[in-house]
């Protein structure tokens, strides 16, 4: 059985819910190529994640806000943690990016993208970011509903990670 890790971080609900629908597209892509049983899908919370399940898994997806024009403080903890734990055993699996933000999320993008570059991970497709419009102190704060459309990409992007693990050698 193949492994696509979904690791997540949110402080408002909004990478959470990106993560949950990325999470439905990858179940219902393995679904329809008829391989539900070689597929397992591990939603996780980034401060609830170790170095074991990276290595137990084939793809990656990293679902987290931009806080502040960088990736959130317990995605960023995620990675610090493991990263060296991991070096070098992850070289050349597939991996999906989905921001968060309230106007811009390059930031986040350029942060996580360095990371998996020193992973050695393949990008499968370009970040997804989500873009929310929060600018005041109470919209950014305020619990976040993202837009049907937007949790359709995040499904999309599910299901294509889904398919490159379930073809992946």
């Amino acid at each position: 059985m193949k492994q696509l890790l979904i690791v997540w971080h949110s402080r408002t609900g909004a990478a959470r819910q990106m993560a949950e629908a990325a999470a439905r597209g990858a179940a219902a892509a393995a679904t329809q190529l008829e391989q539900t049983e070689e597929l397992r899908i591990v939603l996780r919370r980034a401060a609830a994640v170790e170095a074991d399940a990276l290595l137990a898994s084939q793809a990656f997806l990293f679902c987290a806000p931009e806080n502040l024009a960088s990736l959130s403080g317990e995605m960023k903890e995620f990675f610090d943690r493991n990263y060296y734990a991991v070096l070098d055993q992850l070289s050349g699996r597939p991996y999906a990016l989905a921001i968060s933000a309230g106007s811009d999320g390059a930031g986040a993008v350029r942060q996580t993208e360095r990371i998996c570059t020193g992973w050695r991970l393949k990008a499968v497709a370009p970040a997804l970011i989500v873009n929310l419009g929060a600018q005041t102190a109470d919209q950014i704060l305020a619990p976040k509903t993202v837009p049907a459309a937007d949790l359709i990409r995040c499904e999309e992007l599910g299901g294509l990670l889904a398919g490159v693990t379930l073809m992946a050698g």
